[in-house]
């Protein structure tokens, strides 16, 4: 099916589905994202939609669909411009396209830790996230109403990266937005998107020598079997953002709104807990499936690629300054 009707046929069931369920007391909700089985974004969508319903005594039903269901990166954002889909979480660089500054979210080293990243990403405590959020309301009709933590973001290659010099000329995966080319190309290398959905088959056949994610996804979609490399670089604590149509939001009666926000923000906290909790695991079960491990102790030059990286985002973004000077002032 191609992108134009996907959207056409979701729209046509949103009319069926949501306007309905608008006007009596049950709404159901659709609610995408790209995750695969296995990933914690994936046990995140799941645990929220469960306790919603909890919460609201089946007032809000929220129905997931994980794994691309409801069309690719692009075509989910645009689902839920229009209202075709209620509901997504990604990276907070994929509302780019309604407003470019909402990637400061997603800045590499902007965070001084994963309670700090939550924090500074939290309407209720950022005041860079209150002014940032009004801004996607206005412009584009999507609303960020919550945020999760999955784990800081490594590098994965074919080949042992100590420093960008040894990205230099070599084609890395970036997630389809700006944020990532500048990047990976501060890394050295040469960005070249790819949808997560087509991620191994880049990997398996060269089109990318390597890419970055969270180990939990590395070990979701076992990313071993194409680099034996993992570079602990810690570039990103991985912060996703939630995300709604803002007439699907305001359609919700106040006092379930208020509910779905206490249950963002306490999923959202679990997320942390399990972050921390997986990792030693996490690093386990790469270097069991013959997985070398790259950290500072091998020689990893974590200084190179935080003054590369912060040199090229400055370069493209350099009226960031003063949001990330707010982003650190933030407590936590």
């Amino acid at each position: 099916m191609t992108a134009i009707l996907r959207v056409a046929a979701l729209a046509a069931a949103a009319l069926v589905t949501a306007a309905p369920a608008f006007a009596q007391q049950k709404i159901t909700l659709r609610y995408a994202h790209v995750g695969a089985e296995g990933e914690s974004q994936t046990r995140y969508a799941a645990e929220l939609a469960k306790l919603v319903n909890e919460r609201t005594h089946g007032r809000v039903e929220i129905r997931v669909f994980p794994g691309s269901q409801l069309g690719n990166l692009s075509e989910m954002i645009d689902g839920v411009r229009v209202g075709s889909i209620h509901m997504a979480h990604h990276d907070f660089s994929s509302l780019d396209r309604i407003e470019k500054d909402v990637s400061v979210f997603n800045a590499p080293y902007a965070f001084r830790n994963p309670e700090h990243a939550m924090r500074a990403t939290d309407e209720a405590t950022s005041p860079v996230m209150r002014e940032i959020n009004q801004k996607l309301v206005e412009k584009g009709g999507v609303r960020i109403v919550g945020n999760f933590y999955r784990g800081a973001r490594q590098l994965t290659a074919r080949y042992p990266v100590k420093s960008p010099k040894d990205m230099q000329g070599k084609k890395f995966r970036a997630v389809p937005v700006p944020l990532w080319n500048s990047m990976i190309k501060g890394m050295g290398a040469i960005p070249t998107p790819v949808e997560i959905s087509e991620i191994m088959p880049a990997l398996m056949t060269g089109l990318v020598e390597g890419q970055e994610n969270p180990l939990n996804n590395i070990i979701a979609r076992k990313m071993w079997e194409a680099n034996k490399y993992v570079m602990m670089t810690s570039h990103m604590e991985s912060v996703l953002a939630v995300f709604v149509n803002e007439k699907s939001w305001t359609a919700i009666p106040e006092a379930d709104r208020k509910i779905m926000q206490e249950c963002f923000r306490e999923v959202g906290q679990r997320s942390l807990k399990w972050a921390k909790d997986a990792e030693a695991d996490e690093v386990a079960v790469l270097k069991k499936n013959g997985v070398t491990i790259i950290d500072e102790s091998s020689g990893l030059d974590l200084k190179a690629f935080r003054d590369a990286v912060g040199k090229q985002i400055l370069t493209d973004y350099p009226h960031w300054g003063p949001y990330l000077g707010k982003l650190n002032e933030v407590q936590g």
